[in-house]
């Protein structure tokens, strides 16, 4: 398959080139850090940030993508279904 932008740099700006299907879990980091967050069922969403935070997105609506550099999703505190992670 031809990729017209393989030789372009990526920035965070750019379309996603990567995902991966996400299992929350308390003790398990993501392959990489996100470039955004893709939530099919909503529901909250704990997460910890590239930086280090942790924090619990309430009441996220499902079907949306949301631009978030995360590292982990964790399965305490996440009632949110069918996240997929975008790189």
């Amino acid at each position: 398959m031809t990729d017209l932008f393989a030789s372009r740099p990526d920035t965070v700006a750019d379309p996603a080139r990567r995902a991966v299907a996400i299992t929350p879990d308390d003790g398990a980091d993501l392959p990489w850090v996100s470039r955004a967050l893709y939530v099919g069922q909503g529901g909250d969403l704990r997460v910890t940030m590239a930086d280090g935070d942790v924090v619990t997105l309430e009441a996220l609506p499902g079907g949306a993508i949301y631009p978030l550099r995360v590292g982990r999703v964790h399965a305490s505190g996440t009632s949110a279904g069918s996240v997929v992670a975008l790189g």
